[in-house]
């Protein structure tokens, strides 16, 4: 259960898939685990929860063999110590615009003499292992992705990716079109530029380029682009999608 082997994937330059879970129950986390994802995105910032909604979840995560990211509502850190304590291996921290906040975002995640992360995780003592081993081995195991959500961050990029300490810079599509002027057109070519070239501003500097995407075809592109950290769409969605087309076929036949 620990370490998770992530950190060690991302410097391997595996690719790495993973979904998000609708909710924060035993039941939706072990159902999506069931999937042979290499993360799960657990969300506080758009959904309604909060660090103490996640209570045992990415503990269930872990020991599913899976790599709970947690993404906090802010860069702000009492949230990420919480998700961290609470037993993500990643964090990720949307709106990261620049240097200095990529750089406090990295003091928040790491205990010294990496950060100034406070000390005393639960999640260990819950989980029955080693607390003091747990600790030692945290910053080589802990995981931080920074969200390039707007103009700003991708004209800061070539700084950001030097930071020690930070693994992927993740594109937000939805909020980087709105940074565009092109808000909700993901497709545009203003948002689609941008995430061709930041593959390529990242090469050879051992931060993976990451993002969230839906269609197949377009996640293969992206791949191709050099994209190897990507949310693949939600269980949720495609699951109304498929229960959508099946209505549609017995409705369809019974007329």
């Amino acid at each position: 259960m620990s370490p998770n082997p992530l950190k060690k994937k991302i410097k391997n330059g595996d690719l790495l898939l993973g979904s998000i879970t609708p909710a924060f129950t035993p039941y939706a986390v072990s159902t999506v685990c069931n999937a042979d994802i290499d993360f799960m995105w657990m969300d506080t910032e758009h959904f309604p929860y909060g660090a103490e909604a996640l209570d045992v979840v990415p503990i269930l995560a872990r020991q599913r063999g899976v790599a709970p990211m947690v993404r906090v509502a802010w860069n702000d850190p009492a949230l990420i110590k919480k998700a961290l304590d609470a037993g993500a291996v990643a964090v990720m921290i949307p709106q990261v615009d620049t240097p200095e906040q990529a750089e406090q975002a990295v003091s928040y995640t790491y205990y010294a003499p990496n950060g100034k992360r406070g000390v005393s995780p639960l999640w260990p003592l819950v989980a029955g292992e080693d607390f003091n081993e747990t600790i030692k081995n945290a910053n080589d195991e802990t995981v931080l992705v920074v969200q390039l959500e707007s103009v700003e961050a991708y004209e800061h990029i070539d700084t950001i990716k030097q930071i020690p300490g930070i693994d992927v810079i993740f594109v937000g599509p939805l909020d980087l079109s709105a940074s565009v002027g092109r808000i909700t057109e993901t497709s545009s070519p203003e948002v689609q530029e941008i995430m061709k070239d930041v593959p390529k501003r990242l090469e050879g500097s051992g931060v993976m380029a990451g993002t969230t995407l839906v269609d197949p075809a377009d996640i293969q592109e992206k791949i191709e682009w050099g994209y190897r950290y990507i949310n693949v769409g939600s269980p949720l969605a495609y699951g109304v999608s498929v229960l959508q087309n099946h209505l549609d076929t017995l409705r369809h036949d019974n007329l």
